[in-house]
């Protein structure tokens, strides 16, 4: 399929031929049939991107202070590589869209295939011909409603949901600042609402076209004009509520909504424009300045958007979803009007010299549609038929694959391709001798054809079965959401494919048991977790240089994990598990290694909240690892710090930049400033010499369950108040 992308770094704008995506549970499959350009958000984005690196930097000052978070806490590389991954990208547009659903995923009973739907999201309502769509962001668009007017809905919504923070009341007078897409929207709505409204916008062809639509006058913010319909409107009194709808950097709009407020009247920004608010004016009439966020409730909160989760109507009356279908019903039942606010319709094959007229000024429009070849047309009879879902193919039993032929390539499956794989694994990948990345995987399609252009791959799909199937593959690389890779591990052995997972392997012991389960079916052990730690080159050393022990010994870790953005799929634990749970095998497969052994029993007690973890563990000759994993520290201090004690040696690790051995014989590494290396490069050549020499994988598979199973075990012995017992797997 086609899909409108622009490449952040360059600005490039392209139309891309990407795989079509998956239908995952709790949505549908779309076929857009007409997708709204918003002529406001989606042009400042695209003018974003053909700034210098210096101007992007000084236009998004919360992203600079991201980047030298990770810096302090990942290293200049390592943020390097990150940071340029994603503005070497190409990222989507669009967000308002209708069109036919093609596929109805499980859990869906609201709509059928061939249903016609208006479709909202920056992630799920994009610029191209097919789109994935969770529940609570699509609606059924009303009988006899056209499809070119259903893609209004998102946009509507937001305008809808600006109005509501407003609070109007019937014979009130607004003052709406801006009369772009967003301004002419909340004009109607205020109109239907009984609310009469003065329009401010420099451009007289705006301002005519709100009076055509329902303003009562409108004129240029520095016209006397406007002020003289205020004060004939009001009394003098001034406004009851100001709308900001405007964009750019003047300070214009929150200075002329002082002035033309009443005494405590209500100030609602929708766009974003500059808010320097002059005290003085906005103090001396207690002026009410809310925020309009976006479509409404839910918006921003993954468990409403991705997961399907209502809020209670009596609780909240009007959610994105519910709004998005007031807009809708408003616009079927004649109450606005969004025709009049066509300039433009383009051909989806022009997307881009459409978004380079508009940003060049030549085509002067309110409201752009694309309109999708072939699509649209049946669309327009509200039946269009659905086209063909490839059969899903079930893998087949599989043994462990036999030593590669001289010369021949090992060939590669990733599963996912978010940051982790993009930034970390990839690019040793990509550069090896004797690689070949077959395929890529991804239930998104701009991020499987991201993964394909920069390393390379050979090709990119949304289809596992196929990949599965495809006999010439030899490994398959799991880097997805925790969630998921138990399932995905267990399908890839039993297709036959030698399987590095990212941590976390399983996520409960029934997921564990299913994965055993699938190597004991197919006979198939080659498996690897992603413990890249015991790979580091830092700590192998240190580890040489400590030598042997002779007796038991004591191991301290402590993680200082920090805190994680709001809104992180980390803090999914209903679906994702616990933030331990996910990467604490990384620090109890360290000290098993370290310790030359896998742990007998696990002790965890928790801090008020469970924010703070100390687990220790016992292993078979008395040595005891105590792994301290913190949220709650300093950011500023290093991430990882351990401490080997053992028959009067101690080893030390400063955050793998460091590392010294105090002894008989004292040990230092270089105090020069080092890139963090975690063991990635290392981790990834010995996977690939098993796979290619069918040699032993880099770590025994009871190793990888022992770790596991002591990493569940952190949460039962917190629920149980008491050590857990863990079974000998060697």
């Amino acid at each position: 399929m086609k899909q409108v992308v622009q490449n952040y770094k360059s600005g490039e704008l392209a139309v891309l031929d990407v795989p079509v995506p998956g239908c995952k549970p709790g949505g549908v499959l779309v076929r857009t049939a007409y997708s709204l350009i918003s002529t406001g958000t989606e042009l400042m984005k695209v003018s974003e991107a053909g700034m210098s690196m210096l101007g992007k930097a000084r236009s998004r000052p919360d992203q600079v202070a991201k980047v030298m978070q990770s810096v302090a806490t990942n290293g200049v590389p390592a943020t390097y590589r990150k940071v340029m991954g994603k503005l070497d990208s190409y990222t989507p547009l669009g967000y308002s869209l209708c069109g036919v659903v093609q596929q109805v995923g499980a859990g869906i009973d609201d709509v059928k295939v061939g249903d016609l739907v208006a479709c909202a999201g920056n992630e799920h309502a994009l610029h191209a011909e097919f789109n994935w769509v969770p529940k609570n962001l699509y609606v059924p668009v009303p009988d006899g409603l056209a499809p070119r007017h259903a893609a209004f809905g998102t946009v509507g919504s937001i305008a809808l949901q600006g109005v509501r923070r407003g609070e109007p009341q019937l014979g009130e007078v607004a003052l709406v600042i801006g009369l772009g897409l967003i301004g002419q929207l909340v004009v109607q709505l205020l109109a239907a609402a009984g609310v009469r409204v003065v329009g401010v916008d420099p451009d007289p062809a705006r301002c005519g076209l709100a009076e055509r639509l329902g303003a009562a006058a409108c004129g240029d913010p520095a016209s006397a004009a406007v002020e003289a319909a205020v004060a004939e409107l009001t009394d003098g009194h001034g406004v009851d509520q100001v709308y900001l709808a405007a964009g750019g950097g003047s300070n214009q709009p929150v200075e002329l909504a002082a002035r033309l407020s009443r005494d405590r009247g209500r100030v609602v920004d929708i766009g974003k424009c500059r808010l320097d608010l002059p005290w003085n004016a906005y103090y001396e009439k207690e002026l009410d300045v809310r925020f309009s966020r976006s479509y409404g409730p839910g918006r921003y909160d993954p468990e409403y958007e991705l997961e399907g989760r209502d809020y209670p109507i009596g609780y909240v009356r009007w959610t994105e979803r519910r709004n998005l279908g007031c807009f809708l019903d408003l616009v079927a039942r004649g109450g606005v009007d969004v025709q009049p606010l066509v300039s433009h319709i383009a051909d989806f094959d022009d997307a881009a010299e459409t978004y380079r007229r508009l940003k060049d000024g030549d085509l002067k429009a309110v409201a752009v549609l694309f309109r999708y070849p072939e699509q649209a047309g049946e669309a327009e009879e509200a039946g269009a038929p659905a086209v063909a879902v490839p059969a899903v193919k079930r893998p087949g039993d599989g043994v462990s694959g036999p030593a590669r032929a001289a010369g021949t390539p090992v060939r590669l499956a990733f599963v996912g391709a978010g940051n982790y794989a993009t930034s970390m694994l990839l690019p040793h990948l990509a550069r090896r001798d004797g690689v070949e990345l077959s395929a890529v995987v991804t239930t998104t399609a701009l991020s499987a054809a991201n993964a394909q252009r920069k390393f390379g791959f050979a090709g990119a799909t949304t289809d596992l079965d196929s990949v599965l199937g495809d006999d010439s593959i030899d490994a398959v690389f799991v880097v997805t959401r925790h969630s998921s890779h138990a399932e995905l591990t267990r399908k890839a052995l039993l297709a036959g494919k030698s399987v590095f997972v990212e941590k976390p392997l399983a996520l409960t012991e029934d997921e564990l048991a299913g994965v055993l389960a699938a190597v004991e079916e197919s006979g198939n052990d080659r498996l690897q977790v992603g413990f890249n730690r015991r790979f580091a080159p830092l700590l192998g050393e240190a580890r040489t240089r400590f030598g042997a022990r002779t007796g038991p010994a004591s191991l301290r870790y402590l993680v200082n994990a920090g805190r994680l953005q709001h809104g992180s799929w980390y803090l999914r634990q209903g679906t994702e598990g616990s933030r331990f749970a996910g990467e604490g095998g990384h620090f109890i497969d360290t000290a098993s290694w370290l310790l030359g052994a896998d742990p007998v029993s696990v002790y965890a007690v928790a801090t008020s909240g469970n924010e703070d973890l100390q687990v220790v563990l016992r292993y078979p000759d008395g040595s005891v690892a105590t792994v301290s994993y913190v949220t709650t520290g300093a950011p500023g201090f290093p991430k990882e710090t351990l401490d080997l004690v053992a028959d009067g040696k101690v080893l030390r690790l400063d955050d793998f930049v460091r590392a010294s051995v105090h002894g008989p014989e004292r040990w230092v590494s270089s105090r020069l400033p080092r890139a963090r290396d975690k063991g990635q490069s290392a981790e990834l050549a010995a996977f690939v010499k098993a796979v290619r020499t069918g040699g032993p994988m880099p770590v025994p598979l009871e190793s990888l369950v022992a770790t596991t199973s002591a990493t569940l075990a952190v949460r039962t012995g917190l629920a149980a108040g008491a050590p857990v017992t863990l079974a000998r797997t060697r």
